[in-house]
């Protein structure tokens, strides 16, 4: 079991704000509240659609997204981006994997804020964990998710480093601590399973 109470500390020792919910409702009530009026963007995150924050959001603001019929470019220079991760280490090391860049591009430049939703099942003991986790969990089941030709999505079982041209795997960061051009960061932790 995840500490949070130490995770929270780590987080924000490494310059991230940090927030955190019981329930999925309860973290996408606080983040509605919270981003009102605003340009919002979001790389592609099975997390937020659970929450049903795409709908929310779009209600009360400029909200932009390749899974809402714009493209990857309309959410360049957002006021407000929104993501999940694949692996979080109590440590407080943050990974992304991405295929398009896209996704990891924006958290680490070009918004005034940056949201980072987060459930339990991505929260891993260190830097090691979260990263293997990232590999060899959330990547496969994205690519199963996808339906991409690649070994990981054929098994199921881990990543194969493949070098298959539907690759979903091109990319990977580490946010060691909040990038300096994103004007303010939030770790938005979650005590229930989201996203893969």
């Amino acid at each position: 079991m995840a500490n949070l109470e130490q995770l929270q500390e780590n987080l924000r020792a490494r310059g991230f704000e940090c927030s955190c919910f019981a329930t999925a409702r309860e973290a996408a009530d606080y983040l509605d509240a919270k981003i009102d009026g605003c340009t919002v963007g979001m790389g592609g995150s099975m997390t937020i659609q659970q929450l049903g924050l795409m709908e929310r959001l779009a209600a009360h603001n400029d909200f932009r997204s390749h899974w809402t019929g714009g493209t990857w470019a309309d959410c360049e220079g957002t006021q407000v981006y929104l993501c999940s991760v694949n692996g979080l280490a109590e440590t407080g090391e943050i990974i992304n994997i991405d295929g398009s860049g896209n996704r990891v591009a924006a958290t680490i430049y070009g918004h005034q804020e940056l949201y980072l939703v987060v459930g339990i099942n991505k929260i891993a003991p260190d830097y090691e964990s979260a990263l293997w986790r990232a590999r060899n969990i959330a990547a496969p089941r994205n690519a199963q998710r996808l339906g991409v030709d690649t070994p990981c999505a054929k098994k199921g079982d881990r990543c194969y480093d493949c070098s298959s041209p539907q690759r979903i795997c091109r990319a990977l960061t580490v946010l060691w601590e909040k990038p300096r051009a994103i004007g303010r960061a939030e770790v938005v932790l979650v005590g229930e399973e989201l996203g893969l």
